[in-house]
C-alpha cells in the first residue's frame, strides 16, 4: 500500500506549483494546533497510521519532502508509523516504547513543537520561499528567450500604435524632440535605439558587455570603472548617430502630424487621407525601442484623458440613475454612444418615463457634462469613443508586455543570486545585494535586444554587477561618499596595487600622484577621505 499524499513527480510539481487560495490562508496557529492533536495521539498509543496522518496534516502540504520529514520527526519522538492498525501482536512484538499518560503527552507535544516550526520554515521564512519559487521556474534557452523578447516588442508596438493614434500624444512626442535638439534632453532618455538599423545605444553595450564568465577577484569594481570609461566613449559616438536618425525620421513625423491636424478638423479621424498620415507616422515610431520611462508619460496622458471622460460620465450617470430613478440597465443600453449628443436627454425626456420630472430638474447639469466631453473631443481631435479603443488597445498591449517581461525576470533570478554571491562583505546584506540585482536585471529586460544574437544572461551580467557595485558605494559606508570619488579611490586602489606587484614596496602619496596625474595634496586627501570611520568606542 502506498504512502499518502505521496504522487508521481509530475504531480508533486503541479502540486507546489499550484496551491488553491484557500489552502494558503492556513495559519501557523492552525497547524500547531493539528500537529500538537497528532502527536498526543501518538504518544498515548504509541502509534500512528498513514491515514490519521494524513488527516492531521494541513491541506497545504503538498511535497514528498514536507512529509517525509513529519514523518522523521514523529519517528524520532518514540512513536511508530504504520500502513494499518496494528494488531496487539504486533504492538507487542515491536519495541516501541510504551505509551505515556494525557499529561505527558501533552506536554512532550509542546516540546515538539519547536521543530515542527522548523519543518514549515520552508513555507513561512521569506528567503525560503523567494529560492523556492525561484527553483520551480526554469531555464529559458536561447528560442524561449528570443519568443518572450517578441512578446515584449509585440506588446510595445501596440502600446506605441495607440499612442500614435491620439494626436495630443504625437504633439507631445514632438516636443521631447525639440527638447533633444536642443539638448534639453538626452537622447537616450527618450530612446533606447533603433529596431532593425546598426546604430543605437545597443551597439556600445555589446561591445562592453563581457562574453565570458564573471571574474571572482575583488578588482570587480574597479573592472566596473574601466568598462564604464569604454563604455562612454563608445555611447558618444553611439549617442550621436542615434540623435542624428531620430531627429532625420521625426521630420517625416513631424510633417505628417501637421497635415493630420489640417484633415481632422475638416473630415475626421476615418478619412482615407488621415489613416494613410497616420499608418506613415507608425512606420516611423515603430523603427524606434522608445524608452520604458517615456512610454509610460505617453500612456499616462492617455489614461488621463479617459479617465476625465468617466468622470463626466460618472456625473451623468448620478444624475440620472441615482437622482432621478433612471433604471442602471437602461441607462447602460442607451447613453454609450451619446456622450456628446446634446440632443440625447431632450429624446429621453420626451418619452413617457416616470422619472421624467425628476430628470428634467438636471437638465442643465447634464448637458454640462456633455458639452465638458465635447470641449475634450475638440481638444483631443477624436471622438470619446475612439479615445476609448485607443486606451483599451494600449492597456492590453501593456498587459502582454508586462507578463512577457515577467517571465524572463522570473527566469533569470538565479542569474542575480550567482552575481550577487561576489560582492559579499561589502558593506551590504545579502538580501540587500539581491534587491539591487533584481532591480538592474529589471532594466536589462528593457533595454535587452535579441537581435544583436547575444544571450540574455550574456546581456544582463552587465546591468546586474553595474546596479549592484552602484548600491555598494552608494549605501555601503556609514559616512556616504559620492559616486564619481569613489571611482577615484578604485583607480587609486588599482594603481597602487600593480606598483606594490612590480616594485614590491608600497607607493608614497608622491608616487602615486605622479601616476595618476594629479596634485600630491589631492591624493593625500583622497587616501584620508578612503579610511573606514572607526567607533569612539573602541
Amino acid at each position: 500500500m502506498a504512502r499518502p499524499k505521496k504522487s508521481d513527480q509530475q504531480a508533486e510539481k503541479n502540486a507546489e506549483d499550484y496551491v488553491r487560495p484557500e489552502l494558503q490562508e492556513v495559519s501557523a496557529e492552525e497547524r500547531r494546533i493539528r500537529l500538537k492533536s497528532l502527536i498526543v495521539l501518538g504518544k498515548e498509543r504509541g502509534y500512528l497510521t498513514y491515514a490519521e496522518i494524513n488527516d492531521h496534516l494541513p491541506d497545504d502540504v503538498q511535497g514528498s519532502e514536507q512529509i517525509d520529514g513529519i514523518i522523521g520527526m514523529i519517528n524520532d519522538m518514540g512513536i511508530q508509523v504504520y500502513e494499518e492498525t496494528p494488531d496487539a501482536e504486533a504492538l507487542l512484538m515491536s519495541d516501541a516504547p510504551p505509551a505515556v499518560t494525557d499529561d505527558d503527552a501533552v506536554e512532550e507535544a509542546e516540546q515538539a513543537l519547536a521543530t515542527v516550526d522548523s519543518e514549515f520554515g520552508r513555507t513561512t521564512d521569506p528567503v525560503r520561499m523567494y529560492m523556492r519559487e525561484m527553483g520551480t521556474v526554469d531555464l529559458l534557452t536561447r528560442e524561449s528567450e528570443i519568443e518572450i523578447a517578441r512578446r515584449i516588442e509585440d506588446g510595445l508596438k501596440h502600446m506605441v500604435q495607440a499612442i500614435a493614434a491620439c494626436p495630443t500624444t504625437i504633439a507631445a512626442l514632438l516636443e521631447m524632440v525639440d527638447k533633444v535638439e536642443r539638448d534639453e534632453l538626452s537622447v537616450d532618455d527618450l530612446v533606447d535605439g533603433l529596431i532593425d538599423a546598426d546604430i543605437g545605444l545597443d551597439d556600445a553595450m555589446t561591445e562592453e558587455t563581457p562574453e565570458e564568465e564573471e571574474p571572482e577577484s575583488d578588482d570587480d569594481e574597479d573592472d566596473g570603472d574601466e568598462d564604464g570609461a569604454k563604455a562612454a566613449a563608445i555611447s558618444a559616438e553611439a549617442l550621436a548617430k542615434l540623435k542624428e536618425e531620430l531627429l532625420k525620421r521625426f521630420e517625416v513625423v513631424r510633417a505628417a502630424h501637421q497635415k493630420m491636424t489640417v484633415i481632422l478638423p475638416v473630415k475626421g479621424s476615418q478619412d482615407p487621407e488621415y489613416l494613410a498620415l497616420l499608418s506613415e507616422i507608425l512606420v516611423e515610431l515603430t523603427a524606434f525601442r522608445f524608452s520604458p520611462k517615456q512610454v509610460e508619460s505617453l500612456c499616462d496622458q492617455v489614461r488621463g484623458l479617459v479617465e476625465t471622460v468617466r468622470g463626466h460620465e460618472r456625473k451623468v450617470l448620478d444624475f440620472c440613475v441615482e437622482k432621478a430613478g433612471m433604471p442602471r440597465p437602461y441607462f447602460i443600453k442607451s447613453f454609450p454612444g451619446n456622450e456628446s449628443n446634446l440632443s440625447w436627454l431632450e429624446e429621453e425626456l420626451k418619452a413617457d418615463k416616470p422619472y421624467n420630472e425628476k430628470l428634467a430638474r438636471f437638465n442643465h447639469s447634464i448637458l454640462d457634462q456633455q458639452q465638458r466631453i465635447i470641449d475634450l473631443e475638440t481638444k483631443v481631435g477624436i471622438s470619446a469613443k475612439e479615445l476609448k479603443e485607443i486606451n483599451k488597445q494600449m492597456t492590453t498591449g501593456e498587459a502582454r508586455a508586462r507578463r512577457a517581461k515577467r517571465e524572463m525576470i522570473e527566469a533569470n533570478l538565479r542569474l542575480v543570486i550567482s552575481i550577487a554571491k561576489k560582492y559579499t562583505n561589502r558593506g551590504l546584506q545579502f538580501l540587500d545585494l539581491i534587491q539591487e540585482g533584481n532591480i538592474g536585471l529589471m532594466k536589462a529586460v528593457d533595454k535587452f535586444e535579441y537581435r544583436r544574437g547575444f544571450k540574455f544572461s550574456t546581456y544582463a551580467t552587465w546591468w546586474i554587477r553595474q546596479a549592484i557595485t552602484r548600491s555598494i558605494a552608494d549605501q555601503a559606508r556609514t559616512i556616504r561618499i559620492p559616486v564619481h570619488m569613489i571611482e577615484t579611490i578604485n583607480k587609486m586602489n588599482r594603481i597602487s596595487r600593480q606598483i606594490l606587484q612590480e616594485t614590491g614596496i608600497e607607493p608614497d602619496p608622491a608616487l602615486l600622484a605622479e601616476k595618476m596625474e594629479m596634485p600630491e595634496d589631492k591624493i593625500r586627501k583622497i587616501l584620508k577621505i578612503s579610511k573606514e570611520p572607526i567607533s569612539m568606542e573602541t
